[in-house]
């Protein structure tokens, strides 16, 4: 568990209640069958502060202590508790780079984030599945004007985002643009997805034409910000699976004890302690590595980007070793719809590759070692 501050420990508690008495795990199942999420629940997550930790208070924003990525991680690891829904991580990535970045017009839409009224999504996945900024967009222009052509993919909630932010190939180098949703030729189209318990797109440009107003930050400087940005989302993202994963592990544990076998508890065999106990070992880790991945963001040094993908390359397989245990202990009853196991080994699944599988990542950190495939570049 995290660290907290007196005020981290209350914004934790009010997260904790507000998703049990407003979207707790039975009304997720209801999402998953095809109802709406419910009417309040953005804009009341709003006003808990789940958006304003990484936007200054001049622009509507403020954390709890400080601490704004701490603040935030500590709202995703009880989002992950109960499987939550929403625009969660892209919206603060976007708000977090429009804060540092943005111009005077685009700090005007912090505000409308900060209170639920406007989200967005990150567009970084290109079409391969590579994660690492601007491939499978291009955009051509003479600095007054550009015009974006290509698609990325696995865009979180974007199908209902008011905003996009991409980067993209440019004649001066990768940058990064802003743009309403509805901008002509922005196609936006929702995948179907391993995770029932939440959306991704798939975001096509079409020769989309916007002007210098849509660039954030310099043009050629988007590599710049895009190392924030992937910590930011992989702190929030690994936040998450922790969360997650250790609701599954309570579920299984409890199930150890009540399930009677030839007489006693199937958590008295031996081969389900071992399974139990290194399964144990794989969630105290990984919640260990998150909590070192928030601070190491929130810290924001020369060993952040290191730190950041050593997270999600250990927590990416952790987790989905922890699920497939779960599973092994609750044996046939977890292959059924009506069990909870599913969800949860969905979602953590998909985190596992989500911003960046652990192939991925530890290729990152060879690079920030300057080295490239293991070898000296």
């Amino acid at each position: 568990m995290l660290q907290l501050t007196d005020d981290q420990q209350l914004l934790k508690e009010t997260a904790e209640r507000f998703i049990d008495a407003t979207c707790p795990l039975s009304t997720v199942r209801d999402i998953v069958e095809g109802a709406a999420v419910p009417a309040r629940y953005q804009g009341q997550a709003a006003e808990l502060g789940w958006f304003a930790a990484l936007v200054p208070e001049e622009d509507g924003g403020g954390s709890v202590s400080g601490q704004g990525v701490v603040d935030t991680a500590v709202v995703a690891w009880e989002r992950g508790r109960v499987l939550q829904p929403g625009a969660f991580i892209p919206t603060n990535v976007v708000a977090d780079t429009i804060a540092r970045l943005g111009t005077h017009d685009q700090r005007s839409l912090l505000p409308l984030m900060t209170t639920g009224e406007v989200t967005a999504t990150w567009a970084v996945c290109d079409t391969n599945g590579d994660w690492s900024g601007p491939s499978g967009v291009e955009a051509t222009g003479n600095g007054d004007r550009f015009v974006l052509s290509g698609t990325k993919t696995v865009c979180q909630e974007g199908h209902t985002a008011g905003w996009v932010l991409v980067m993209a190939h440019t004649p001066v180098g990768p940058t990064n643009f802003l743009l309403p949703a509805d901008t002509p030729g922005l196609q936006i189209a929702r995948l179907d997805g391993l995770d029932l318990t939440r959306s991704f797109s798939r975001v096509a440009f079409d020769e989309v034409a916007v002007d210098a107003s849509a660039v954030v930050g310099a043009p050629g400087g988007a590599l710049a910000a895009y190392d924030r940005q992937l910590g930011v989302a992989v702190t929030l993202t690994t936040g998450e699976m922790v969360g997650a994963m250790g609701t599954l592990f309570d579920m299984t544990l409890e199930y150890a004890k009540d399930r009677i076998a030839f007489g006693r508890p199937i958590g008295s065999f031996q081969s389900i302690k071992h399974i139990l106990a290194d399964t144990s070992l794989l969630l105290e880790a990984s919640r260990a590595t998150a909590e070192a991945c928030a601070r190491a963001v929130q810290r924001d040094d020369d060993t952040t980007d290191e730190e950041v993908s050593m997270a999600k390359a250990y927590i990416s397989e952790a987790g989905v070793s922890l699920a497939q245990n779960c599973w092994q202990v609750f044996g046939g009853i977890a292959y059924t719809w009506e069990h909870d196991l599913h969800l949860f080994l969905r979602r953590i699944t998909t985190d596992a590759t989500l911003y960046g599988d652990a192939a991925f990542h530890r290729e990152r950190i060879c690079r920030v070692h300057g080295l490239e495939n293991g070898a000296s570049s």
